[in-house]
């Protein structure tokens, strides 16, 4: 499945629904979404984006789906009944997340917070630290778990998977998003993460 640069850029302005169990354990939340998740109503849906091969390198989930084609109900099932869910800091879809404003990434955390409490999950891990600093006003944050919670959850910060994210690979980033898995007691299937 491929998108046109116009059937891309059609995108642009639109939202992505949340993936979220009834009883979550753990929240992944982006930046926002791009276009192509935008296109396919899949978070992390680029064809380069890291995130599900990390999730699958890590342990958290059993197998590769097709994420650039979009998400079967199957695909969607998975995420649901190990009790995960996807979000973002902002829902409005851009090419690029630099193209969202300080006050977007502020008031998205204002947003994720009234979220928060209502989904109540164990663990929410940011994905992407820059958004988390300019969104959370933590300018000295750094990747891992923070000291403040967010509602009663346990908050984490994790590298962005993007491509543009050129130092981190599927495994560093599988390393660090068992961090959060664990701590929301999702154990490793397969036996891949430690």
């Amino acid at each position: 499945m491929g998108f046109s640069r116009t059937e891309l850029e059609s995108y642009y302005g639109a939202s992505v629904d949340d993936l979220m169990p009834e009883h979550p354990k753990l929240v992944f939340v982006g930046i926002n979404p791009g276009l192509w998740t935008a296109a396919t109503g899949t978070h992390f849906a680029h064809p380069g984006n890291r995130f599900h091969p990390a999730l699958v390198a890590a342990g958290i989930i059993p197998r590769l789906p097709d994420f650039a084609a979009g998400f079967t109900e199957e695909d969607r099932r998975m995420f649901l009944d190990a009790g995960i869910g996807i979000s973002n800091l902002v829902h409005r879809a851009t090419a690029r997340a630099d193209e969202l404003d300080r006050s977007e990434l502020r008031e998205g955390a204002v947003r994720l917070a009234r979220d928060v409490e209502q989904w109540q999950p164990l663990v929410v891990a940011v994905v992407g630290l820059t958004a988390y600093r300019q969104a959370f006003d933590r300018p000295k944050a750094r990747v891992g778990r923070q000291e403040e919670r967010l509602g009663a959850a346990e908050l984490w910060v994790v590298q962005n998977p993007s491509g543009l994210n050129a130092h981190a690979t599927v495994a560093t980033l599988a390393l660090e998003y068992a961090q959060p898995a664990r701590a929301a007691g999702i154990t490793a299937v397969g036996g891949q993460a430690g």
